[in-house]
């Protein structure tokens, strides 16, 4: 690779990296991606798993940050429906915390300030009557229900690479930006391959700074500069228990500390709590969720549920860093979450933008942002529309109404999967399925099934397609088949990759 010379080269492999190189190179660009670890391995794979607008953040005043997500949930439900779904969410009226009124209000701005079209609108419920109420302590007499969606969230930066690289783009993981100079008009930056050693030099025209927690040592570090602006890392941590209840809705509790936190349903069999907000020093690989924080959710869902969460039910927990723009803000939950772009350079002096904050949501308008800022730059971007909207990710392409079809037709057409396994294969997949299945006729084709319908087949593919390195990889960020395989079906999997 030394030697080569491309328009862009970015780093980071998270949701705004990896949207930045697709967006990039779907518009003739030429593009390298650079992730110093795996793709979605730190902040875009600890997210609380929604595309949402922020009701809370309305509170706030960030009316267009709210406006500009809550357009882009359809957005991004019409071309990855595969992994976006609607999702209800249950608020329950709690006296002496915000009042009904004016929760009224924040959903009716919340219905309308997007222009939805194709999600449900709030209604009430009386929760004596509704499923909804059955899991909840009595005294909650009445509930809002409105939309928002759930999403797979690190299959969503995966696809977003994948797409980059059908598209021409240079998708490196394990391997990180170590120096960054400029000279003759443009970047020169080393990387170093941490898989297998070594180093090498790419020239760039543009350089993205898209690094996320890391967004500061990168400018300090390899960049050899002073960071334009400051990031405040906030820690957020999530449990995950037995199913809860039954139905398929989510809730939202309101706290008295004034924080809110969901219970969403989640991988068939487990309800995932969260989120906590605190203020993180640390270093952000290292971050993993405190006793102090479990013990927070475990007492905020208990204060709402009929039957106590403790610790001792708590079979997972997760914990990631948001790279948030410093704005000042007292409170960590009250930090804002809208993205920030700054671009040094720029004309005779090749630009480096840095992407401060933001969220999963607006990650495509973010990178739609980032190449505006970019075009007077690069020559292969000026002229060039936005087209990510009408275009989907890789197995998007299904009837956004029937996602369940899928699953129901993989099934048909390969009759010897058990009918769970061609749904998860379908709602991770979609129309790509195909591929892992290709020639096969009964399961043993496939390969060895290490328990939860991985199979031999799908870790190649993940190997060959996704980037998948190690057994976290594939069981962690490419599926959450971990949750479903035991300690013993897990070392299977780390024995059989090799990591």
């Amino acid at each position: 690779m030394t030697g080569t010379t491309v328009d862009l080269l970015v780093v980071g492999g998270g949701i705004n990296g990896a949207g930045i190189a697709r967006d990039a190179a779907g518009r003739g660009a030429s593009v390298m991606l650079v992730e110093q670890d795996d793709l979605a391995s730190a902040t875009s794979s600890w997210s609380t798993k929604l595309i949402h607008g922020g009701l809370r953040y309305l509170e706030h005043y960030e009316f267009r940050l709210v406006r500009e997500a809550l357009i882009e949930r359809e957005v991004l439900w019409g071309i990855a429906p595969h992994i976006i779904r609607p999702l209800r969410f249950v608020l329950p009226h709690h006296e002496g915390l915000r009042p009904a009124w004016l929760l009224r209000l924040g959903l009716f701005l919340y219905d309308h300030l997007g222009g939805r079209k194709r999600l449900w609108a709030t209604r009430t419920l009386d929760l004596a009557t509704n499923a909804a109420g059955k899991p909840l302590k009595t005294g909650y007499g009445k509930a809002f229900e409105y939309s928002d969606c759930r999403v797979d969230d690190s299959r969503l930066v995966v696809l977003n690479a994948r797409d980059a690289a059908d598209r021409g783009a240079i998708v490196r993981t394990r391997t990180r930006a170590t120096a960054a100079r400029r000279e003759g008009g443009l970047w020169h930056v080393t990387i170093e391959d941490r898989l297998r050693g070594g180093t090498e030099t790419v020239t760039a025209r543009a350089v993205v700074n898209a690094a996320g927690p890391w967004v500061e040592s990168f400018l300090t570090g390899a960049a050899q500069t002073t960071p334009p602006a400051r990031v405040r890392l906030v820690q957020g941590s999530h449990i995950v228990v037995r199913k809860l209840y039954d139905h398929d809705r989510a809730y939202i509790f309101q706290n008295a500390d004034n924080r809110i936190i969901f219970a969403i349903p989640y991988e068939r069999d487990f309800t995932l709590i969260g989120t906590t907000d605190q203020d993180y020093a640390g270093d952000p690989g290292a971050v993993k969720a405190s006793e102090a924080e479990i013990a927070y959710l475990c007492a905020a869902a208990s204060e709402y549920f009929r039957d106590p969460v403790t610790p001792a039910d708590v079979v997972w927990t997760y914990s990631g860093v948001r790279p948030l723009y410093d704005d000042g803000a007292s409170a960590a939950q009250e930090a804002t979450r809208d993205y920030v772009l700054h671009k040094d350079g720029g004309g005779a002096v090749p630009p480096l933008l840095s992407v401060f904050g933001g969220k999963i949501t607006t990650y495509r308008r973010l990178a739609i942002s980032a190449l505006a800022d970019l075009a007077a730059d690069l020559p292969a971007l000026r002229g060039k529309a936005d087209w990510t909207a009408g275009a989907p990710l890789p197995g998007g392409d299904i009837d956004i109404d029937a996602p369940v079809s899928a699953g129901e037709s993989l099934w048909r057409s390969h009759p010897f999967l058990d009918p769970a396994a061609a749904a998860r294969l379908a709602a991770a997949y979609g129309t790509r399925a195909g591929r892992i299945l290709a020639g096969a006729r009964t399961m043993a084709d496939l390969g060895r099934d290490f328990g939860g319908g991985l199979t031999e087949a799908e870790i190649a593919y993940l190997r060959r397609e996704e980037w998948a390195v190690t057994a976290e990889d594939v069981l962690w960020r490419r599926s959450k088949l971990g949750l479903h395989l035991d300690a013993e079906q897990r070392a299977a999997v780390a024995a059989h990759i090799g990591g």
